[in-house]
């Protein structure tokens, strides 16, 4: 009986498996979603102009490495497969910890897995459709598929990712290039379109809702936190990995709305419906269609496989420190990734791939209804950045953030202003997510607190 607890702690780590062009794509990768293809009609009509269009995309970037800049500090600090979690335990204590573990087990990472796997299913069943369920069939097999392929190995699970990452982004350059060389000069917006009250609901809603999509759009760069303990040369390359990807993405993104703006024009670019879809139907008709569905599917893929990977690593920390939920800290030596986790991760993609197939806005809007869990818990992480520095002043910190303490202070600041935004647009719905942190706080008072 003694020795289990010593097992436990001096085998089955992860190891340091990750070069710097690997944490790179995978940060890419986790980045560039499927969003980039259908948030800038929404940031164009909001913003108002493309001044501010193109500055809001910029703006997005420079916000993205203030808090890239306090996540190196907190993972080179502190690394660990735990990611945030981890950085929350050491700043708050375990039950603060456990609570967001919970949240991101049950509601925003399997949900991000659903939600992103349906939308594989609705473009890839343009192209292949297997009848009446054919996005639930092709989610299904999506999350069955990159489950088992992860299931196998950190390997396959990584060089899966460098290949959709490599292709996601040859779809985003494609895209600059039909818009910005080949397509032609758009054809003006009719008036009676272009009158006042004709347009959708984000028309000249303000620059608060642009930014509030053009920062979803960049989201994912946080969840590197959770391959820190697995790059190589970790207290050098994990802040290089971290501005490299977000450079790469910032400036795909502005020329990828620059692209858009050229071939659709400003008021035909905010009124799209599916502005990627639009642009190449202009150029290269039905077969332009067809390759943007592709396009997408595989945008898709990357942001289901990368959340698979970081996500089975968070429950994995819980796992190691709650005796309930001890069977998903086991971490497989061979296959180098916590199995357990990502197996229980795929059922519950899975349970809410099959409540989509009932009711088909009923997932999608369980992440919806996360959102203020979730940027509550991103402005805590922000706000352990100073918590550590008081309690652990003198912690090895391999990189520190400058501009300290004004730039993490930015950072905090900016996430407050998105957990408002989010209880503004989904006030109703943040019950939900208050629910399964009521139900998370009763599983961590029955399966009580693993001795150290």
């Amino acid at each position: 009986m003694s020795a289990a607890p010593a097992q436990k702690q001096g085998a089955g780590q992860p190891r340091q498996t990750l070069s710097l062009f690997d944490a790179v794509t995978m940060i890419i990768g986790l980045i560039v979603g499927a969003g980039i293809f259908g948030t800038p009609s929404i940031v164009a009509g909001a913003a108002g102009s493309e001044g501010m269009l193109i500055a809001s995309w910029m703006a997005g970037g420079v916000f993205a490495t203030i808090g890239a800049l306090s996540y190196a500090e907190l993972a080179t600090a502190f690394p660990s497969a735990g990611g945030e979690y981890h950085f929350i335990q050491k700043a708050y204590g375990r039950s603060l910890a456990f609570l967001y573990g919970w949240a991101r087990m049950t509601v925003i990472v399997a949900g991000s897995i659903a939600v992103f796997a349906y939308l594989f299913g609705d473009y890839m069943s343009r192209v292949v459709n297997l009848g009446a369920y054919s996005s639930t069939i092709w989610a299904a097999l999506v999350v069955g598929t990159l489950t088992l392929i992860n299931y196998i190995g950190i390997r396959e699970g990584k060089v899966t990712q460098n290949i959709f990452t490599v292709l996601e982004v040859s779809g985003l350059v494609l895209i600059v290039v039909v818009g910005l060389l080949l397509a032609p000069a758009p054809a003006p917006v009719p008036a009676a379109a272009a009158a006042a009250g004709s347009g959708p609901w984000y028309m000249g809603a303000g620059l608060g809702t642009a930014m509030l999509f053009v920062l979803f759009t960049y989201g994912g760069w946080n969840d590197a936190a959770y391959i820190s303990a697995e790059v190589r040369d970790r207290d050098r390359n994990m802040v290089r990995a971290l501005l490299i990807a977000i450079g790469v993405v910032t400036v795909l993104y502005v020329l990828v709305n620059l692209a858009y703006l050229k071939g659709l024009g400003y008021e035909g670019m905010a009124r799209s419906d599916a502005v990627a879809a639009d642009l190449l139907k202009n150029v290269w008709g039905n077969t332009g269609e067809i390759l943007i569905s592709f396009i997408v599917a595989v945008a898709a893929l990357t942001s289901v496989n990368g959340s698979m990977i970081v996500g089975a690593r968070s429950n994995y920390a819980l796992g190691r420190d709650w005796p309930l939920l001890g069977f998903l800290g086991r971490w497989d030596e061979a296959s180098g990734s916590p199995r357990h986790a990502l197996v229980v991760q795929g059922a519950i993609a899975l349970v809410l791939v099959a409540f989509g197939a009932i009711q088909n806005t009923g997932f999608k809007g369980l992440v919806e209804y996360s959102l203020p869990v979730f940027w509550g818990f991103f402005l805590l992480v922000g706000v352990a950045l100073f918590v550590l520095r008081a309690k652990e002043p003198n912690a090895p910190r391999p990189f520190r953030v400058p501009g300290y303490p004004v730039v993490p202070a930015i950072f905090v600041l900016m996430c407050g202003y998105l957990l408002y935004s989010s209880i503004a647009y989904h006030g109703a719905h943040a019950l939900l997510g208050l629910a399964v942190l009521a139900v998370g706080a009763v599983v961590m008072l029955v399966g009580g607190r693993k001795k150290s």
